[in-house]
């Protein structure tokens, strides 16, 4: 099987997914590519330059509960998010293109993508077959659901008195959902504990159906 096809498969099955459900007023596909850009490559080298420096400062313990905590929620979990989150807030929400609610959505699900499928061909190359069908299940369709609590907020925010609030709540939510996902899965040396990971993961996937149903609901175009 082509490692390339299978890791970016996925990718794209999530990205029909969203733009069909972007019912009455489809974004321009240029810009949609250029968010996916911005994830695959922008999204990536700050997330790095983090990581490096979070390196240099925390040294954490694989056998620590605590530890792997942090790693989860602040080394992973914030900074993937954040690194999405600044090209959502910076590039796609003040374009006159971003008109609606649901807009959030589909730019944050786009960077995440953009970004997932960057870490999806890291580790597809590296792992191979079984890597490959194992994250098509997981780690893709996670990334989706942490853009989509993030966007739907982000979606709200730009059309609010109160956007700071709701920017940094969708910030919250995904960067909460992500390193619930990752500690569950760190911690690997209790046993069972893994079933948390997809706990989260369900309980994520719920949230993020409502969320793209209730801003189907409130479009200005509908």
């Amino acid at each position: 099987m082509n490692l390339l096809l299978l890791a970016l498969a996925p990718i794209v099955v999530v990205i029909v997914y969203i733009y069909n459900k972007d019912i009455y007023e489809k974004e321009p596909k240029i810009l949609l590519f250029y968010n996916f850009i911005l994830g695959a490559f922008v999204s990536v080298i700050i997330t790095t330059i983090i990581s490096i420096i979070y390196n240099y400062i925390l040294v954490l313990n694989d056998g620590s509960v605590l530890h792997q905590f942090i790693r989860a929620f602040l080394v992973v979990g914030l900074t993937e998010e954040f690194s999405k989150y600044v090209i959502v807030r910076y590039f796609a929400q003040p374009n006159k293109a971003f008109n609606e609610p649901f807009d959030g959505i589909m730019y944050a699900v786009m960077v995440s993508m953009g970004f997932a499928a960057t870490e999806n061909l890291f580790y597809v190359f590296q792992g191979g077959i079984t890597s490959g069908i194992t994250r098509a299940f997981t780690a893709v369709p996670a990334h989706a659901m942490f853009g989509i609590l993030m966007g739907y907020f982000m979606g709200k925010a730009k059309f609010s008195k109160h956007k700071i609030r709701y920017n940094l709540i969708g910030l919250c939510l995904a960067m909460c959902f992500h390193g619930s996902y990752d500690f569950f899965l760190f911690i690997d040396f209790i046993p069972g504990i893994w079933a948390g990971a997809f706990i989260s993961l369900i309980l994520g996937f719920w949230l993020s159906i409502k969320a793209i149903k209730n801003h189907q609901e409130k479009s200005y175009f509908k």
